[in-house]
């Protein structure tokens, strides 16, 4: 039945649950053919088993209707407190489920399960990603804020700007910035962003949706859906030149605008082979790599044909 299963498109170990074995019992099955199934199972049961009145005592104690609302845990307090005790938590929740009864109450949203989004560049200005940063000023407890929208595909900082609070215009003033100057209005750019206030404002979807720019947000309570300018900011912030003291704002715009020419013409970035994030949105680092790849070849047949030659003179040598 599993062959048949697995020969009609289902998958190995969704065939397994069905039968109710795990695949590692088809494999031994598979090793022994004709000898059929050898399990024997539990010799006798546990000594603490519930018998069959137990159970039904738990489930009519479960579905009285004062007790509807109670969660197991709930339910083994309140009993306790009137000297009863039937079982434990885990056993009621186990009861449940075998009985189909853990159904999600219509009182409250049930639990969504939300994709993780996912895309891919295949070329520059084809997704970008964007967030905000805390940079610490003079004033304990007062921060500034660095907006950065960055190339996926390339890693390219393709705009930034230190404000003095997070703002949705402040965002939408940005994007129309780097949408402009990059030339990609209306050309399917996916922008991904958390879901901060300024990502979710109604002022950035409306610039959104005038420059024809996909919205993509990260998952609720997810921390790791926006890791490209994340990893950027870390970056940022371990570089040797961040200032020790803090500075005001004037001070981060100066000093990020030399971070940025930086990180996007000197920066040999690890994720894309080493080479700028400026030669990779310009397509040069194509020709950059195969002139490495030669140099890589040249010296690997240099090496081979050195230890070739010690190997020969070390054999004439012995002789």
């Amino acid at each position: 039945m599993i062959d048949e299963a697995i020969e009609a498109g289902a998958r190995q170990h969704k065939a397994c649950e069905v039968v109710g074995i795990t695949p590692r019992t088809l494999q031994n099955w598979r090793k022994r053919p004709g000898q059929g199934d050898l399990r024997q199972g539990p010799r006798q049961a546990p000594a603490h088993k519930m018998s069959p009145q137990e159970r039904l005592a738990v489930l009519l104690e479960l579905n009285k209707p004062e007790h509807s609302s109670l969660c197991p845990g709930q339910l083994v307090a309140r009993l306790a407190d009137e000297g009863r005790y039937l079982v434990s938590e885990s056993s009621m929740y186990r009861i449940l489920r075998q009985e189909r009864l853990l159904a999600h109450r219509a009182s409250s949203a049930p639990p969504q399960d939300r994709p993780r989004p996912e895309g891919v560049a295949r070329q520059a200005n084809e997704i970008w990603s964007w967030d905000i940063t805390y940079l610490p000023t003079p004033v304990s407890g007062h921060f500034v804020y660095l907006y950065s929208c960055l190339d996926v595909f390339s890693r390219k900082i393709v705009g930034w700007r230190v404000e003095e609070k997070e703002s949705g215009g402040y965002a939408s003033e940005l994007v129309e910035r780097c949408v402009l100057q990059e030339g990609v209005e209306g050309k399917g750019l996916r922008l991904h962003s958390d879901n901060g206030a300024p990502m979710t404002s109604s002022t950035l979807k409306k610039t959104l949706e005038r420059l024809q720019v996909v919205p993509s947000l990260s998952r609720p309570g997810v921390c790791d859906d926006n890791a490209f300018v994340e990893s950027f900011f870390r970056t940022l912030k371990y570089r040797p030149s961040y200032p020790k003291r803090h500075l005001e704002l004037d001070g981060w715009r100066e000093w990020v605008h030399k971070f940025v020419e930086w990180y996007n013409e000197d920066h040999l970035h690890s994720s894309i082979s080493y080479v700028t994030p400026s030669q990779r949105h310009r397509g040069l680092d194509v020709e950059i790599l195969q002139r490495r790849r030669e140099v890589y070849a040249e010296a690997f047949s240099l090496a081979q044909r050195d230890a070739f030659e010690k190997t020969t003179r070390y054999k004439t040598q012995r002789k």
